[in-house]
């Protein structure tokens, strides 16, 4: 017998997710609108409890504490889906935080927190963030200076893409390290404390505030600063906006620009999590 599984809320990766998985167990959906199933089976959230897993989207949850559901204008409450899984059955998420640990008595796993997917991952937030630049900026970036403050997998991921349209890459570090790595990618490299600031394009990869009042106002106006840190983010909007640049936060770009491989990456990571259980697909 197939384990079957239950992708409940989010957005289309989801969706695309679900479809993956349905190669290999017996998946369900709930939490979408009819328009988005794409042929794939609604879930029977009155059946008995026979999940072995439900799937919860990246930010599981919406402001109420009910399940997120962009695609669809159905309240679904986490303990409704809970109640579907059986006695050793288990709850992944994406970034869930405390709020989702007191809905559930079960455990929890955050699948955002692979490896594997945060290495896959890179290319699709690499590749949506320079559309957002190729969108924004005035000129090309053949040529153009940009700075890629980070040298991990979303900035390594970068420092190959922009050196592909021919830019003038730094990489702003704060390791030796780091350094080498910029300096094997092809790129140049300076102290993260030391930065110079004329460059047309900036890219913050670094989860801390960096670009305060005090750095900014050292950068031109027409400079276009792109944020992929998570919250709080390492570019302060106001201190941008109060000295006439655009600053731009882009969080979960694999979802909006890519979401068949942003949700085929979820459903690989899923499926391997479920076989390090134990729990084969025709198990």
């Amino acid at each position: 017998m197939k384990q079957k599984i239950l992708i409940a809320g989010g957005d289309m990766r989801q969706i695309y997710c679900a479809k993956r998985l349905s190669e290999k167990y017996d998946t369900s959906v709930a939490g979408f609108s009819e328009d988005c199933l794409g042929g794939l089976k609604s879930a029977d959230l009155q059946g008995f409890p026979e999940l072995d897993a439900v799937v919860l989207p990246v930010l599981p949850l919406d402001g109420e504490g009910n399940l997120n559901t962009p695609c669809s204008g159905k309240k679904i409450q986490i303990p409704t889906l809970v109640r579907l899984l059986k006695p050793n059955g288990i709850v992944l998420a994406g970034r869930p935080d405390s709020r989702l640990a007191d809905l559930c008595d079960r455990e929890i796993i955050d699948y955002m927190a692979r490896e594997e997917l945060n290495l896959l991952n890179a290319i699709p937030t690499a590749e949506g963030a320079v559309q957002i630049a190729l969108e924004e900026l005035p000129v090309t970036l053949s040529g153009l200076p940009v700075l890629v403050v980070g040298c991990g997998r979303i900035g390594t991921a970068l420092v190959g893409i922009l050196r592909g349209f021919g830019a003038d890459v730094t990489v702003a570090v704060r390791s030796s390290r780091s350094a080498a790595k910029a300096r094997i990618f092809g790129a140049k490299s300076c102290p993260t404390d030391a930065m110079q600031t004329d460059f047309g394009l900036v890219f913050n990869t670094a989860p801390a505030m960096i670009f305060g009042e005090d750095l900014l106002k050292k950068f031109h106006r027409d400079t276009l600063f792109i944020d992929l840190a998570s919250k709080p983010g390492g570019i302060d909007p106001e201190a941008a906006a109060n000295h006439g640049i655009k600053a731009i936060w882009a969080l979960g770009l694999p979802g909006k620009t890519a979401p068949v491989t942003a949700g085929e990456i979820i459903a690989d990571t899923v499926s391997g999590i479920l076989e390090e259980r134990g729990g084969e697909a025709d198990g």
